[in-house]
């Protein structure tokens, strides 16, 4: 192929415009597999429960940054140094189970839990949704069973 002194410097213009996009370019950030690993009994102020254990299969696929404290944003009650991501558990009906504001790192995904008072029946299905607060980002799961 013969170019030209234009021909030329266009293709090289598009070489640095590419090289330049797929450097600068963050991967994406997983949707996050919700796995239920253990159902245990424990008692807690004279009643007994029951706690369901997750993890996130694919935690190791997120940055640790994503956990980092982050005081800049809003507060996690009297937490001023919340993470910047906060994890919540939902049934399938979407009411909140339990949240978890100050996980501080990629690792902790694997440690997230809700309770039920026993002899109460769990929802069927649940999911959990990572909330990225500094870019507004939503990432939400699977449904996982509540039965093992």
């Amino acid at each position: 192929m013969n170019l030209n002194y234009q021909g030329r410097l266009s293709v090289l213009a598009a070489l640095i415009m590419m090289t330049t996009v797929s450097m600068g370019a963050k991967p994406a950030v997983p949707n996050p597999v919700l796995v239920l690993t253990s159902i245990e009994e424990f008692s807690s102020q004279g009643k007994s429960w029951t706690r369901y254990r997750y993890e996130i299969f694919n935690a190791a696929d997120y940055s640790n940054d994503l956990f980092a404290p982050a005081p800049a944003l809003p507060p996690c009650g009297n937490n001023t140094r919340a993470a910047r991501t906060w994890v919540t558990l939902y049934d399938d009906r979407g009411k909140q189970l339990n949240q978890f504001c100050s996980l501080g790192s990629k690792g902790d995904l694997n440690k997230i839990w809700f309770s039920l008072e026993s002899g109460k029946l769990p929802p069927s299905w649940v999911y959990v949704e990572l909330n990225d607060r500094q870019t507004n980002q939503k990432y939400k799961s699977n449904l996982a069973e509540t039965v093992q």
